[in-house]
């Protein structure tokens, strides 16, 4: 758009002028948003954080975010160094991060409440005001709980170095405890704190797994102000299963079973499990599933029977898993999984089973469900078992409202502020060029493969209709989870069966994508930013999926810079590898800081004991100048929203569009 006199305007653009102008009436509120507009370009930019591989571990995911990775605890270590007590300094934080919780124990232990009031609401406001600063008036307003905005809006503008202002300021804070509003001020100006400091969220993948809170995770995140989340194979495979795909059905309740973590089917998204249960106790109930017990973590939940019973119904659903893989891996040919078919290779009167030339003894010989002469065909009851299964997924509420939210808010990557996000990979060959996929009769690699593949994902889920085009976005989804070389899994083979039916270990090997050796190169980083269209003397790479081995001496930090790999382990079964227990990549006005977490020892502790998870802080980058809200994405969107303005404004004093000015009467 641009244009210097009336001859030069474009029927569209008049248009799209005229639509602006209602939003902007007249003279004075477009001159005032471009004012408005033009200060936020000059503030620093807001801090975003970067989080990666949960895998249903809600209770350290919940505490990082409360404690913004511990840049709370560090704002209140700048504002009051050695003024305040490390004991004042603890108690402090951990009211700002559990406000409702801890504030009833100091209730029950404090003699001098209202002296204690007054000491905290000025703390409090202290810190919200240093954490507000770097935002506009009006956006620390929205912030506000609604019943508080006018107090806090007061407080934090109050210069009570004025002494015709300092009265009024304590005046204030004395009301709010006279009227014992004092508690619902400090839950309300404790969760605003939390607010300001993370800006915006990412969360880079694998919020689903074996951890016991997915759905715990998922509920944060549903109501967090800003967020987005680059989807990990974990997350594609309950997307999948609530979809209504029978292959991501089997294999989510494979590792639910695996992992003593029925409950997050069971009880988090009401999955009826019973016709499983009796399916397994029908057909298994003389084997012993010796293969199929749960991993350790069940050790003091169950009894010796029901242990038995999750073995049962953990084998019985992955003999389903395997039989339906056969299905889609025939509908797709171009898969090309064809060795992942293995129930067809088995010699049943012998217990052995044949791959790459060499023949191995089955650790388990029993297989009640299987025909012999045709390996991989569904009994009636596995049939009928599916259909139940897949209604319970398909209706569970909760579960269409999260995956639905995965879906609005999420992608398999994203370009933001000169950072490319992805969970996985980005698929190369053994030459370090993008790997080529056939789809459809088409060619995809590099970005053009993880545009297809995003959008036949939400073809599968949106089409509601059985068509080809619904059946074929399932079986992508399925694909994107174990995939040879998806870019979400990564690798070569999930070698499930190798893992449960041979004891010689070398069959399991599941061989990593090329990528995973190329990234370590700062050329194909650079390359890899180009096919995104970043710049790579400026981007970054922020990658999850694969724990960085720090304990082993492993780098995050990879390509002279240019990749920032960050698993570091918020999973338990995962931190025996890395030595820590997460990262946290912060990108604020001053760089990039990677933040490494100790283990997270319970909520309890930190409310009751004022335990805090530690934390290490490494500068990886500091910005030469300061970084501004115009040298984001957001602040070229702003510049783009500014230049339309100026047109509207220009349009308006030539007479193109008349203002639409209320009379004094209609505004009476």
């Amino acid at each position: 758009m641009g244009y210097n006199d009336a001859e030069d305007i474009k029927n569209d653009d008049l248009k799209y002028l005229n639509l602006l102008s209602l939003r902007y009436p007249t003279i004075d509120e477009a001159a005032t948003e471009i004012i408005n507009l033009q200060a936020i370009l000059n503030l620093p930019k807001g801090t975003e954080h970067f989080l990666t591989d949960m895998h249903g571990e809600n209770e350290p995911f919940d505490h990082v975010l409360r404690n913004a990775s511990g840049v709370i605890k560090g704002e209140i270590e700048r504002i009051w160094g050695n003024s305040l007590s490390s004991s004042d300094k603890k108690s402090l934080a951990t009211l700002i991060y559990y406000p409702k919780r801890k504030i009833e124990l100091i209730l029950s232990r404090e003699e001098n409440i209202e002296d204690w009031y007054k000491i905290t609401l000025y703390r409090l406001i202290e810190i919200c005001r240093s954490f507000s600063s770097k935002y506009t008036r009006s956006k620390v307003r929205k912030a506000m709980p609604k019943n508080f905005t006018y107090i806090l809006d007061e407080l934090l503008n109050t210069d009570i170095k004025k002494a015709d202002k300092c009265e009024y300021y304590k005046e204030i804070i004395n009301t709010i405890i006279s009227i014992d509003r004092a508690k619902e001020f400090i839950i309300a100006i404790s969760n605003l704190i939390q607010r300001l400091a993370i800006d915006r969220l990412h969360i880079i993948g694998d919020i689903f797994d074996r951890g016991p809170g997915a759905d715990k995770i998922m509920d944060i995140v549903l109501d967090y102000h800003a967020v987005d989340i680059q989807w990990g194979n974990h997350d594609i495979l309950w997307m999948g299963a609530a979809s209504g795909s029978d292959v991501c059905i089997a294999n989510a309740l494979r590792i639910c079973a695996r992992y003593c973590n029925l409950d997050t089917a069971e009880d988090a998204y009401g999955i009826n499990i019973l016709p499983l249960a009796t399916f397994a106790m029908e057909f298994y109930k003389s084997d012993g599933c010796a293969q199929f017990m749960p991993k350790t973590c069940c050790e003091g939940e169950y009894d010796g029977k029901e242990l038995r019973l999750i073995a049962q119904m953990h084998k019985a659903i992955t003999i389903i898993q395997f039989k339906l893989e056969y299905q889609i891996i025939k509908r797709h040919p171009e898969f090309q999984m064809d060795d992942r078919l293995l129930l067809d290779k088995i010699d049943f009167e012998s217990h052995t089973i044949e791959l790459s030339g060499k023949r191995y003894p089955l650790a388990d010989k029993e297989f009640p469900t299987v025909d012999p002469k045709d390996p991989y065909a569904l009994t009636r009851e596995e049939s009928e078992l599916l259909e139940k299964l897949r209604f319970s997924f398909t209706k569970s509420e909760k579960l269409q409202k999260h995956i639905r939210f995965l879906l609005s808010k999420g992608g398999l990557y994203l370009i933001c502020n000169s950072n490319l996000l992805f969970h996985g990979c980005i698929p190369m060959d053994d030459d370090g060029n993008f790997r080529k996929f056939q789809f459809n009769g088409g060619e995809y690699s590099g970005r053009k493969y993880l545009d297809y593949l995003d959008m036949q994902v939400k073809k599968g889920f949106f089409n509601g209709r059985n068509t080809q085009e619904r059946q074929d976005g399932l079986d992508l989804m399925w694909y994107l989870w174990c995939g040879s070389h998806s870019p979400l899994f990564g690798k070569d083979k999930m070698a499930t069966f190798e893992t449960y039916f041979i004891k010689d270990r070398a069959c399991c090997r599941e061989n990593k994508d090329p990528y995973y050796r190329y990234r370590e190169e700062e050329a194909v980083c650079r390359g890899i930013l180009s096919e995104f269209g970043l710049d790579p003397d400026t981007s970054h790479i922020i990658n999850g999926h694969v724990p960085v081995e720090t304990k082993n001496g492993e780098n995050p930090i990879k390509a002279n810079g240019k990749l920032i790999s960050i698993d570091g382990g918020f999973s338990k079964s995962y931190q025996r590898v890395t030595g820590i227990a997460g990262y946290t990549l912060i990108s604020d006005s001053y760089g990039l800081m990677l933040v490494s977490h100790e283990p997270f020892k319970s909520t309890e502790a930190a409310i009751e004991e004022e335990t805090d998870i530690h934390s290490s802080n490494e500068v990886l980058e500091r910005a030469e100048s300061r970084i501004m809200v115009k040298d984001t994405d957001v602040g070229a969107d702003i510049q783009s929203q500014i230049k339309e303005l100026r047109e509207l404004l220009s349009a308006y004093k030539k007479g193109l569009i008349k203002e639409q000015i209320k009379s004094s009467s209609t505004a009476s």
